[in-house]
């Protein structure tokens, strides 16, 4: 009997990280964002929602191999993230911070509506990209899709910070995010910076909405959730600290599922917000987050 609770609990763990891994990449992206501009952007779960759509759209109607569907998905999704800047937040020069907050919320009710038109409100699922045979790991189970999840998400931990430390333009943006008058100084154009932020958000949202989509089902509501989640495990995590996010989105995706396969399945979704409230009360720069942290913003 002790055993089976031991099982039940670490398929509990494997699924927490499996979805955890989600929730840090959308934290990444809310950070990508956040560092470059100082504000919140609400349409990420969007780009995750979009992500998922789009890919089933082009392998199931289109019948796009599934390499090529997955990079041309990436890049339609960073394209659309480009226009949203360009069209919602680049023509407020002059606006706040909460005026830019909200206008990203009015982006993502839009993008929904949008998704919602084109796909209607069914779901969709992606076949798994290898195997779908449960892989036994000590009495548990694991999916070979989540070891695609999880190799997904470290390669975008590596590919992010390999480009944020060793490339110009990865440099150029840290210097923005610093201090964007002193990057203004010396020629870099912070503007162009914060279009690439988005582009690139909205990217790494695209990637984390593919690889979920084979085994949690994508509708057009999607992405509220997934942002929620995703900005909670953001300032659990220290809001700039992308290192802190990924931590983070571990943890709300263990207790998830903790509190999902102990006490009921019905506060699954509200775990997250409890997490949010309790991290804003009692260490509001969050976990790895400290005044440090925040004045260089680095990645």
């Amino acid at each position: 009997m002790g055993i089976s609770i031991w099982s039940q609990i670490l398929q509990y763990l494997v699924t927490g990280v499996s979805i955890g891994s989600i929730y840090g990449m959308v934290a990444i992206g809310f950070n990508i964002i956040y560092n470059a501009t100082g504000i919140i952007n609400f349409a990420q779960g969007e780009f995750v929602m979009l992500g998922g759509m789009i890919m089933v759209t082009l392998t199931a109607a289109f019948g796009a191999p599934v390499i090529v569907a997955f990079f041309l998905t990436v890049a339609i999704v960073a394209l659309i993230g480009g226009l949203f800047e360009r069209l919602a937040i680049y023509p407020l020069k002059n606006a706040g911070v909460l005026s830019l907050i909200i206008v990203t919320i009015g982006g993502s009710i839009v993008l929904k509506g949008v998704a919602m038109f084109v796909w209607g409100k069914e779901s969709y699922a992606l076949p798994h990209f290898s195997s779908e045979e449960p892989i036994p790991i000590l009495g548990a189970s694991i999916l070979p899709q989540t070891l695609w999840i999880l190799g997904a998400m470290l390669l975008t931990v590596v590919l992010l910070t390999l480009f944020f430390r060793f490339t110009l333009i990865g440099r150029a943006m840290r210097a923005c995010s610093s201090n964007r008058t002193a990057a203004y100084l010396v020629g870099i154009d912070a503007r162009q910076m914060v279009c690439l932020s988005f582009i690139l958000s909205a990217a790494i949202g695209a990637v984390a909405g593919i690889i979920i989509t084979p085994i949690a089902l994508v509708d057009y509501n999607r992405g509220f959730l997934l942002a929620l989640k995703g900005f909670s495990a953001a300032v659990l995590g220290g809001l700039g600290n992308s290192a802190g996010a990924v931590i983070a989105g571990f943890l709300i995706g263990i207790l998830e599922s903790l509190g999902a396969g102990l006490v009921s399945s019905g506060y699954k979704d509200a775990i997250a917000l409890i997490v949010l409230l309790v991290i804003l009360f009692v260490r509001p720069s969050g976990i790895l987050g400290d005044k440090e942290a925040l004045k260089h913003r680095s990645f």
